[in-house]
């Protein structure tokens, strides 16, 4: 090939011209960044963060709409009575067992909100600008205290406490008499309680029996015991004693679910002694520490319903060889006021009830009425409701609760 030949020099030119356009235009464009290889800096995170919790809000959001704009079964459709099935989704453990770190007195003093904005706060109207202590005061106290569910016997056996030390000269001012009501109200309430029941049962397993009136959230209850003994570490075993209504065994299911606890039950209408006898034996054959039993709510003034409690209480002392349960358990709902006190009365002349548990605190005005419970049947109460988490359940200190009661009003929640 003649490499001086003019062709050959003006293509081998335009060859290497052209090279070197490609390589400049190639070093002129800016590089790509690497994958993944660059830093978010602080600044731009924090609307990134934002951006991803609102779309993560959204997506919780999506199904709930779908689900409230979807058709309602019809009844046919439903396993569960609409007004059951309802109870069972509001009585779902709100969380997982977790201390509270709070001080109890503060934890009391919000859970009994309603009370200290009811009769309390009325009390304390009444001192306005007192500035001394006379029978004329005394009697307006007695008038709030009758009709504050307290009840006429507790009301009145205050109220004398208080004339007598007026008339020794004990009341100087406001802050004597609330001091008062705060001791009196503490001996009233500080009954000897089988607080070690369970823990020093004579053999195992321990029993449990809940009862009360329909309504009265005997089923969370049990649930959230389960919850309480479960975490203290001891094998409980659940038993669906209510075999009248289907939304409770579901509702116990629910919570076995939720506390690790299986749930003994029969059929559907049966026989609730043979539910818990049947509960009992396999609990003494696979070693469980502690059986709960639930029982059907029944209205106190029904005597056949009643008698039924007496003989589920002769099934378990059969079950466990003559003994009887280790603590039964009567839960009251706070928001039924006096009521309650008639309830107790019942409940008593058919079992021997160890305790009261004491529900919906949190929801009423009516707190007061505790003292007219435990002035008149000297029952202790073991545990108070003040709220649907599993922590809400709460044991009963007497100091705690009337220090949280009694405690003098702020200016909020006496112009409430």
């Amino acid at each position: 090939m003649d490499i001086t030949n003019p062709a050959i020099i003006a293509v081998v030119v335009a060859g290497l011209l052209l090279v070197v356009f490609l390589l400049l235009r190639r070093k002129s464009e800016p590089a790509p960044p690497p994958a993944q290889s660059r830093e978010v800096r602080p600044r731009e995170r924090a609307p990134r963060a934002a951006e991803t919790a609102a779309r993560a809000k959204a997506d919780k959001a999506a199904p709930e709409a779908d689900a409230a704009a979807a058709p309602a079964p019809s009844v046919a459709q439903q396993p569960v009575a609409a007004g059951e099935a309802a109870a069972v989704a509001e009585e779902e453990p709100a969380g997982p067992a977790l201390p509270v770190p709070e001080r109890d007195v503060d934890v009391l003093r919000r859970g009994l909100a309603n009370t200290r904005g009811g009769f309390i706060a009325r009390l304390a109207k009444l001192f306005g600008n007192r500035s001394t202590i006379d029978a004329t005061l005394l009697e307006q106290i007695e008038e709030v205290l009758i009709t504050s569910d307290i009840g006429i016997k507790t009301s009145e056996r205050l109220l004398s406490r208080l004339r007598e030390q007026m008339q020794r000269g004990e009341l100087q001012g406001e802050d004597d008499v609330w001091r008062s009501l705060r001791e009196m109200a503490v001996d009233i309430l500080t009954v000897p309680a089988p607080v070690n029941a369970i823990q020093a049962a004579h053999g195992k397993p321990s029993l449990l029996l809940i009862v009360g009136v329909n309504g009265a959230g005997k089923t969370t209850t049990i649930g959230k015991l389960a919850a309480r003994h479960s975490a203290a570490g001891r094998k409980v075993l659940l038993a669906a004693g209510d075999t009248y209504r289907a939304a409770a065994v579901l509702q116990l299911e629910v919570w076995g679910r939720r506390v690790n606890c299986p749930v003994m039950k029969g059929k559907e209408g049966g026989d609730p002694s043979a539910v818990i006898f049947e509960a009992i034996k396999r609990a003494q054959e696979e070693g469980y520490d502690l059986v709960i039993a639930d029982t059907a709510g029944r209205l106190h003034t029904k005597a056949p319903l009643m008698e039924e409690l007496k003989k589920v209480d002769r099934t378990i002392q059969k079950a466990l060889g003559g003994r009887a349960a280790d603590e039964i358990l009567l839960v009251l709902d706070a928001t039924t006021g006096q009521n309650a006190v008639q309830q107790m009365h019942m409940f008593r002349e058919a079992l021997q009830v160890t305790g009261v548990v004491l529900t919906k605190l949190d929801g009423t005005a009516k707190g007061g009425m505790v003292l007219g419970i435990v002035d008149e049947h000297r029952v202790p109460v073991r545990y108070i409701g003040l709220g649907e988490r599993v922590e809400d359940l709460r044991e009963f200190d007497a100091t705690n609760f009337v220090e949280a009661l009694f405690s003098k009003p702020d200016g909020e929640t006496l112009a409430a």
